[in-house]
């Protein structure tokens, strides 16, 4: 184990620092400094090496992070990158992105702040970028197998890589101009530097996955035909179907989908033309949903310089400690402040719109009124509207589900529900086509789609009778959707 006494010795709770609000608003760059790797040891020292970690079980993918917690105290970080890497295919996107349930199911976090696992993984990550852990595993032998994987993000890349070092042929299809899905153009720089994506693509590039960019399959190539072409085929689109809110006003210019900003933005910070952006600057700006898209626009329209920028959120504020109806090890709904957060703008709670306003076709304002709980559920409480000054107002508002329609006609699959692509315990939703991440469980966190990725590799590789593939996902879990 770790420090025998750690937990007892640093009893603080350090995690990475970021950098100062008016530094890292001038540009796009990460928001969080160097991990100290002094602070790093400590805390991973914390970690007691519990009888029974239930942090396995809370981290979707299963990673072993007792175990390279203690190589990370003991200076053994390429054993550290190692194990890590044996159970995630991507710790540098999970240690970034993820919201860290292993870290709500801490047996520490009982009496004490929990483990800084998420700090103690991007660091590994950090080792293994600067050194050998992303040198290229090719297989060893080929198999006379081809699969298609239609999707680039992280349940795609997963599936493809896992496949790829079983030795068989694997094309990557993305309809965008470059790989990564959401990953590329949904996540802000601030938060995940594409260099850091575009080491693992090299990555998986060397070790002979193929990737087709600009080919949207079921116009450009049929899903059918795609079948005919591949021993097997991966859906892996996502659930990008963002929820709308079918209010007056909402055909007024200055209302969009988060979604179609934050990629106008990525592709703007990429170095890309993008005509008539979407462009927050000298604008008041309101973003309906208080989840991690919101905040992903608060932080992108800070640094195209909004004139100001408010939060609506529906529902009550969440508390602040994990309450009595999340007990441990549940990973709890909680009042968070993310980087966004404390670089300024205002965040409203029991706030429900009723109306897009505007003047001679122009977006001016919100209609607002407090939110009343009543027997059919969230309703504006009469007399308490307000309008709310606003030149661009995002819905940041959640998805609905995948882009299933073509896929369906195309392949016969059953009717989708809930917006989803049905599938069975094994991820097939017909012989020989498998559904992963977001797609069949609703939109998710990063570290669910790259264990579903993993899963519906094993699962090809179990129809194509080959040898066993690692399968992190428990049968139990599988249709769990948190949509």
């Amino acid at each position: 184990m770790a420090d025998p006494r750690g937990f007892l010795n640093t009893r603080e709770r350090q995690t990475q620092a970021r950098r100062p609000v008016p530094v890292r608003l001038l540009d796009f760059k990460d928001v969080y400094e160097k991990p100290d790797p002094r602070v790093v040891k400590a805390q991973a020292g914390r970690c007691m090496d519990c009888g029974v970690p239930f942090c396995h079980s809370g981290c979707p993918l299963g990673n072993l992070i007792p175990e390279f917690n203690d190589l990370v105290w003991r200076g053994r970080m390429e054993e550290a990158v190692d194990r890590l890497q044996a159970t995630n295919n991507f710790p540098e996107l999970t240690g970034r992105l993820c919201p860290a349930p292993c870290e709500s199911s801490c047996v520490l976090g009982i009496n004490q702040p929990a483990v800084t696992i998420k700090q103690v993984e991007v660091s590994i990550a950090e080792a293994a970028l600067a050194g050998s852990g992303v040198e290229p595993q090719p297989p060893l032998r080929l198999t006379e197998h081809t699969i298609a994987v239609v999707g680039s993000g992280p349940a795609g890349l997963a599936a493809a890589q896992q496949l790829t070092r079983a030795g068989h042929t694997v094309a990557v299809f993305e309809r965008d101009d470059k790989i990564g899905g959401l990953l590329r153009y949904g996540i802000p720089d601030y938060k995940l530097e594409k260099e850091i994506l575009d080491a693992r693509i090299a990555q998986m590039e060397a070790e002979g996955t193929r990737f087709r960019t600009g080919v949207s399959i079921g116009t450009d190539i049929g899903w059918d035909e795609l079948r005919r072409r591949y021993d097997a085929v991966i859906v892996a689109t996502g659930a990008p179907v963002g929820r709308e809110l079918p209010l007056p006003g909402r055909e007024l210019p200055g209302v969009h989908q988060a979604m179609e900003y934050l990629v106008q933005a990525n592709r703007a910070v990429d170095g890309q033309e993008v005509p008539g952006q979407i462009d927050a600057k000298g604008k008041h700006v309101v973003i309906l949903g208080g989840g991690d898209t919101g905040a992903d626009c608060i932080g992108t329209a800070h640094r195209q310089g909004a004139a100001s920028v408010t939060t609506l959120a529906i529902g009550k504020r969440p508390p602040s400690e994990r309450p009595n109806s999340q007990p441990w090890p549940l990973h709890p709904a909680l009042f968070e402040v993310a980087s966004a957060h404390e670089e300024g703008g205002e965040r409203t709670y029991l706030a429900s719109t009723v109306e897009f306003v505007g003047e001679d076709g122009v977006l001016t304002g919100l209609k607002v009124a407090e939110t009343e709980y009543t027997p059919e559920g969230r309703l504006p409480k009469a007399g308490t509207e307000r309008i709310i000054q606003a030149d661009l107002v995002l819905l940041a508002l959640g998805f609905t589900g995948a882009e299933t329609e073509q896929a369906g006609e195309q392949l016969a699959l059953e009717e989708p529900q809930r917006g989803l692509f049905v599938r069975d315990a094994q991820f097939a939703t017909a012989p020989g086509v498998f559904v992963a991440g977001d797609a069949g469980r609703g939109a998710s966190l990063i570290v669910w789609a790259i264990a579903e990725g993993r899963s519906a590799a094993a699962a090809v590789q179990r129809f194509l009778g080959g040898e066993a593939l690692p399968d992190p996902v428990r049968p139990t879990d599988r249709g769990f959707s948190l949509a």
